[in-house]
């Protein structure tokens, strides 16, 4: 194993309630996604030397059968392999799939992505940005938001932690919010949802503000304007749509390669580093992609 990735899905895996994968167990190796070099193999499609990723947990080694599915990396000069666990792996379709298939941005129209620093979110802003949308980013810190407006080219950002975070949206806003990329939840998407235009779109990605709660929060207090609106709301699992893969790469890889779409990474080294580098999900203090470097790599 080269990389593993470290996502808020890691959080819910945890937990007795199953989520869309079955939880995992004590005594289990942790479910993850993870980038590593093939060094021996009995399956012709996986030659030894070939870099591969898919579901193979936190561990430096991993044996796989025949029934996991493993998808092949390509060397690709210019292109960090961190960008493959990031902007070019699950992460990146993840926000593709979202703004393609549910979001569907138009010239001119306003995109409101929540925690926009983050490995989605950052994704998701820059691809509705190259799509002629106006982008507004929600983020922690001034740092951050600085980071979305100076290096993202978003068109404005909201600081969230602030104290005026709700006037910063509106001001940010003054047009009505058209697509909300959704992955925080609580009471920021509820004020989204106060903003949502006529036919918007939500898309629910993640709902990371309770991950940790010990019970879920009651719902949005403006839920009827879903209603009121008719907007379109849907989540999506990007587990559903991994056929999708060969499309968003052959759009979003030349933008990768040529710097038009930049793969934000949080890289911390040290495989003992990832039972303490999952909580930098949750209190904001990773840029992009989290990712863990094995020794070795």
């Amino acid at each position: 194993m080269e990389l593993i990735s470290l996502d808020p899905t890691n959080r819910g895996w945890l937990n007795e309630t199953p989520t869309y994968l079955p939880p995992v167990g004590i005594g289990e190796v942790m479910r993850a996604v993870g980038l590593g070099r093939v060094v021996a193999s009995k399956n012709l499609r996986y030659p030894e030397g070939q870099l591969v990723s898919g579901l193979l947990g936190w561990q430096e080694w991993a044996v796989i059968d025949d029934a996991t599915m493993l998808l092949p990396v390509p060397d690709v000069p210019g292109v960090p392999l961190t960008a493959h666990l990031g902007a070019l792996g699950t992460t990146g379709l993840t926000a593709w799939v979202g703004l393609t298939d549910i979001g569907r941005p138009q010239p001119g129209e306003t995109v409101v992505v929540s925690a926009a620093g983050g490995a989605v979110g950052s994704v998701a802003g820059q691809i509705a940005k190259l799509r002629g949308a106006r982008v507004v980013g929600i983020a922690g810190g001034s740092q951050k938001c600085a980071l979305l407006t100076d290096q993202l080219h978003f068109d404005a950002a909201v600081d969230h932690r602030a104290a005026d975070w709700r006037h910063q949206l509106e001001k940010a806003t003054p047009d009505g919010i058209d697509v909300d990329f959704e992955n925080v939840g609580g009471e920021i998407m509820d004020a989204v949802f106060g903003r949502l235009n006529l036919r918007a779109r939500v898309v629910l990605c993640g709902l990371i503000s309770a991950y940790n709660d010990a019970e879920w929060p009651p719902g949005p207090t403006n839920f009827p304007a879903l209603l009121v609106q008719r907007v379109h709301l849907q989540g999506f699992i990007v587990l559903d749509h991994l056929d999708r893969a060969p499309a968003f790469l052959a759009e979003v890889a030349p933008l990768v390669h040529s710097a038009q779409l930049q793969s934000l990474e949080t890289v911390i080294d040290g495989f003992e580093e990832l039972p303490t580098a999952i909580n930098m999900l949750f209190d904001g203090t990773n840029v992009g992609k989290l990712l863990v470097r094995l020794a070795h790599a």
